[in-house]
């Protein structure tokens, strides 16, 4: 899907940029250990990328990344990230949308990513993309169901 995907999509913006990242968290460790090897910052020394946990080593990648002019696709970056590193990337994702020249996209399953402020929706259904509200998501009502009753919810979860 993904190849028939890419021949419909044309990405533009004005104006021009060059700069942006797309990101799938799983392949954050083949990015970072060519970083590791391949770059140095100011005092001559590796970045050092993969000595942090999976989800620090994430945001110290995104901190000194995003926050040129750029348009960024993140792919499910929750799956590198615990709720609190969530919370961690909401902040790092208003810094960027702080400076009026980043846009993202992103594919999330998070309802913590979902809920950043005055973000559009969309859920992908079988006859296209449709307008969704934080709400009605499924990913939203499921944790709400635990939030609500985790003893219950888990008790009925493994029943089935």
């Amino acid at each position: 899907m993904g190849g028939s995907l890419a021949s419909a999509l044309r990405a533009s913006w004005l104006p021009r940029i060059t700069n942006g990242w797309f990101f799938r968290a799983e392949s954050f460790f083949s990015v970072a250990r060519y970083l590791d090897e391949a770059a140095m910052d100011a005092r001559g020394t590796p970045p050092d990328f993969l000595s942090h946990s999976h989800g620090e080593g994430f945001l110290r990648f995104f901190e000194e990344r995003c926050q040129r002019q750029g348009i960024f696709i993140f792919d499910e970056p929750e799956s590198a990230l615990s709720p609190a590193r969530q919370i961690e990337f909401l902040k790092l994702l208003h810094r960027m949308n702080g400076t009026g020249h980043c846009q993202v996209i992103m594919a999330t399953h998070s309802p913590v990513l979902m809920a950043y402020p005055d973000a559009t929706l969309l859920r992908l259904t079988k006859y296209g993309l449709e307008p969704v509200s934080l709400k009605d998501t499924d990913h939203f009502k499921v944790m709400r169901e635990f939030c609500d009753d985790p003893k219950g919810f888990i008790e009925a979860a493994i029943e089935e």
